[in-house]
């Protein structure tokens, strides 16, 4: 339905406008002080509103196929869209493992018919399927990267033989996307530890197994490999502060070869946190001291980091039970993460302005997405509507994760999530997604 907006305000590449925006056929056809309604288009009184692009979330992990005891596409692409994420990136470790471009594509399959948030999927690299990963060359305008566990994974996804990775890192054609933790590091802390005779039997040994330096050391290694090959490198989940002298703020995105992303959990969460919730924000990389996530925040607002996302990775509740070092890593975070964002904002950590350009622009920018990710005439109209003056309080029975649950539950966060539009299509309104929409495979301008 075409639609005109009137008297929002709208956030977009570093300004706050009051604007009526005309969206027909699920793209924005116009952006003016005074927009008169066509006939027969439907109008909405934006007064007290403010809209921005939909977010892109660079790192999901959405658990289809054969994790679904934990979470789908269909369920996942809901919290997503509740939450005012228009668009995600989904990773390969599921069973079986997206190692190859006909499983690809299975998951594609099932993402066009049950997500009403628009997607794309990343292709898995494992020690042996160089020749299958580098098939993506062809397909570089339909597919995200190359996602590569340089750290500990589920299955056949480490990837720590050095032929394999100067083969990938030598011959991609499309951005390569790093988990940087040194795996020899985190064996020998956790030896150093029972060696000690240290239980380790909290999550507040994470940190401490999961330490600086083997992220460090990873990311040192990708970055070499990067730079040796002119392969364009994006790392994820930055957590360190000695990780951040590593990337620059020299360059505009646009001109990077190196780009890097920071979580929301990783802004919000300190090591300090771990007493009152245990394996529940247990993840990889581990959440650190309170002066990483300082740094983290600095890194950020100066453009050292690129990208904010969430790395949703959610698990049964049965499952989090389980005693550290039996529990699963990761947190269910997709529905949430743009309020997390509204949180630091009333602390006074980041503007409106810097979250659309960190949550929305880069991650268009930084993957050289189609059309998406900015509110320009031209562009598919996915976006959100917020109601700043509003509040949110994250209750159980308002997840739509198929887990069930969530770390922020009983949280107070400020603004509220009006209306989600993908494509110029409503997706959720006012508490409740609207069924019978589906997003978009997400194409990329790749030379």
């Amino acid at each position: 339905m075409d639609l005109v907006i009137k008297n929002v305000d709208v956030v977009n590449e570093g300004e706050i406008q009051r604007r009526d925006v005309y969206i027909k056929n699920g793209r924005f056809e116009k952006l003016a002080q005074q927009i008169d309604t066509p006939a027969s288009v439907r109008e909405i009184d934006g007064e007290g509103l403010t809209l921005i692009p939909g977010l892109i979330d660079d790192q999901v992990h959405f658990r289809e196929p054969g994790l679904t005891h934990k979470a789908c596409i269909a369920t996942e692409s809901r919290a997503a869209v509740a939450g005012g994420v228009t668009s995600f990136m989904d990773m390969p470790n599921v069973q079986p493992a997206s190692l190859n471009m006909e499983l690809l594509e299975e998951r594609y399959a099932i993402a066009s018919r049950n997500s009403p948030a628009n997607y794309s999927f990343y292709l898995g690299v494992s020690n042996d399927n160089a020749k299958q990963a580098l098939e993506v060359n062809k397909h570089k305008q339909a597919v995200c990267g190359l996602k590569i566990f340089m750290g500990s994974s589920t299955g056949n996804m480490l990837v720590d033989n050095i032929i394999t990775l100067e083969k990938i890192f030598a011959e991609s054609e499309v951005l390569i996307a790093t988990h940087c933790e040194q795996e020899h590091i985190i064996h020998q802390n956790r030896a150093r530890l029972k060696a000690d005779g240290v239980a380790m039997d909290h999550a507040r040994f994470h940190p401490i197994i999961r330490d600086v330096d083997a992220c460090y050391e990873s990311s040192v290694s990708a970055m070499q490999l990067a730079k040796k090959f002119n392969t364009r490198l994006h790392i994820l989940h930055i957590t360190t502060e000695k990780e951040l002298q590593l990337f620059t703020n020299m360059f505009p995105l646009n001109e990077k070869r190196i780009t890097s992303e920071v979580c929301v959990h990783h802004l919000h969460y300190t090591a300090d946190d771990y007493e009152q919730y245990g394996n529940l924000i247990q993840c990889n990389p581990a959440i650190k001291a309170p002066e990483h996530r300082e740094a983290l925040w600095k890194a950020l607002l100066d453009d050292r980091i690129d990208i904010i996302a969430t790395d949703h990775a959610p698990h049964t509740w049965e499952e989090k039970q389980k005693p550290y070092g039996e529990a699963p890593s990761g947190l269910p975070l997709v529905q949430h993460s743009l309020l997390m964002l509204l949180q630091a904002r009333r602390e006074g950590r980041i503007s409106l302005e810097k979250i659309v350009e960190k949550a929305c622009h880069a991650p268009a920018q930084c993957f050289q997405i189609r059309e998406r990710g900015y509110i320009r005439e031209g562009y598919h109209a996915d976006f959100v509507l917020l109601d700043l003056k509003g509040e949110t309080t994250v209750s159980k029975d308002q997840l739509y994760y198929r887990c069930g649950w969530s770390p922020l539950e009983g949280k107070i966060l400020p603004g509220r999530i009006h209306a989600t539009y993908v494509n110029g299509q409503c997706v959720y309104a006012l508490g409740s997604v609207i069924e019978g929409v589906c997003g978009q495979r997400l194409l990329f301008d790749r030379p």
